[in-house]
């Protein structure tokens, strides 16, 4: 082979590449193929709907659990998990909590033990017009022990809970507050500023500080509020029971566990190291999602992509066949061919992942107007990529039918026909 064969052969590639994609983009562009159109809607499709249902994949294993960096044991009621009460409000909970915590900060071996209530809370700020939706998080502030709790400290709290007065409710209300940079950002609030819960609060709340960190549950920062645990009780009906969704106890002696326990039944009880084999493992669930769209998208876009492809094939076997008379070989048209599949994935993908991307932000607004949860998925920039990526693969998996069908005609026959 000459140095000008080598040479040319590139270039030639590069021409024929260019022709599919001009071929594929004018007719798109001008909508003369409904067949190529159905096949970039399909990819699309397909796409959008692997882009969304891992954004929700995405959020479900970055959810944050609720946790403080000295906290050594977790109870939560058997039903719940560290996966989902980060922003559940609904699941099992636990009960007799202010008691329970009072029999454990009674054990030398606990240096503190709280209760943890999550309830998303309707609030306005003075002036506002419109309610928004925070989570709020009550606990009981140990004495001696500052705590962090969803990223917020509780050292701005009145230490205890004045206002559960030993189970009658009727105690001194604090109104205290304290909210993450998110809440205090959605409510325009500062130190000092007030807060009005829209239902269950006898006065505004007082904002005691704004924490910095952030506490994060899908897409970006959740707004957090921490307030005590029988105000929030009060405040969303949970007083009947001393509901809690979970409980905190920091400790040095690892014998606590097994008092943990037999103290409460129907419980589970989770360490750190299990938070933190957790933390560095793949969560089953986010994985399976992510795995069974993928393949689902695969499915999806080959069997479009492939059978609307090969049916264009077949109705522009006049303009292949000229390219052949023209002197093209059946490697260049197939080469042509290839690029037009992988050109019409590609579209898909392109208009699939953008669709995908309205559609993850559609779905955190109806879950937040609809379950008062601040978001389920989250969508980073490489599910961008990664949605392309999928669709240029759909394209080359399709790209044998349609070249398959390009070879089956004669040109002379296909010309004088």
């Amino acid at each position: 082979m000459s140095d000008a064969d080598r040479g040319s052969r590139p270039r030639r590639v590069v021409a024929l590449v260019g022709l599919g994609v001009r071929r594929t983009v004018g007719k798109a562009r001008g909508g003369t193929s409904r067949r190529l159109l159905l096949s970039v809607s399909g990819v699309a499709v397909a796409i959008m709907v692997m882009v969304m249902v891992s954004g929700v994949a995405l959020g479900l294993a970055s959810q944050s659990a609720v946790q403080s960096e000295d906290v050594d044991y977790w109870v939560v009621p058997e039903g719940g998990n560290l996966d989902t009460i980060a922003v559940s409000t609904e699941g099992p909970q636990l009960g007799s909590t202010h008691e329970l915590t009072e029999r454990l900060r009674g054990d030398e071996r606990v240096r503190y033990a709280t209760p943890v209530l999550l309830q998303v809370v309707p609030v306005s700020s003075p002036g506002g017009d419109s309610l928004e939706y925070v989570l709020f998080v009550g606990v009981v502030a140990p004495e001696g022990s500052t705590p962090t709790v969803a990223g917020v400290s509780t050292a701005q709290l009145e230490p205890g809970d004045p206002y559960y007065a030993n189970g009658s409710y009727d105690g001194r209300w604090t109104g205290e507050v304290v909210v993450n940079a998110g809440a205090a950002a959605l409510l325009n609030a500062s130190n000092g500023s007030a807060i009005a819960p829209a239902r269950g609060a006898p006065e505004p709340l007082r904002v005691q500080a704004v924490s910095e960190t952030d506490f994060r549950t899908g897409i970006g920062s959740t707004p957090v509020a921490l307030v005590h645990l029988s105000e929030l009780q009060a405040m969303t009906g949970a007083t009947d029971a001393d509901a809690a969704d979970q409980l905190l106890v920091s400790t040095d002696d690892p014998a606590v566990r097994e008092s943990l326990t037999e103290l409460y039944p129907n419980t589970a009880v989770t360490t750190r190291t299990g938070i933190a084999a957790r933390d560095a493992s793949l969560s089953s669930l986010p994985f399976a999602m992510g795995v069974a769209a993928l393949v689902v998208a695969l499915l999806v876009g080959l069997l479009f992509t492939a059978t609307m492809t090969g049916l264009e094939v077949t109705n522009d076997r006049t303009a292949l066949a000229t390219l052949a008379a023209l002197g093209y070989s059946d490697r260049s048209l197939s080469v042509l061919v290839v690029v037009e599949t992988v050109t019409v994935a590609a579209l898909g993908g392109l208009v699939g992942v953008g669709l995908g991307a309205v559609g993850i932000a559609v779905t955190n607004a109806v879950a937040a107007a609809t379950l008062g949860v601040p978001s389920i998925a989250l969508f980073s920039p490489a599910l961008l990529g990664y949605g392309l990526v999928v669709a240029l693969f759909i394209g080359l998996l399709s790209a044998p039918y349609p070249i398959w069908l390009s070879r089956r005609s004669e040109t002379l026959e296909v010309i004088r026909g």
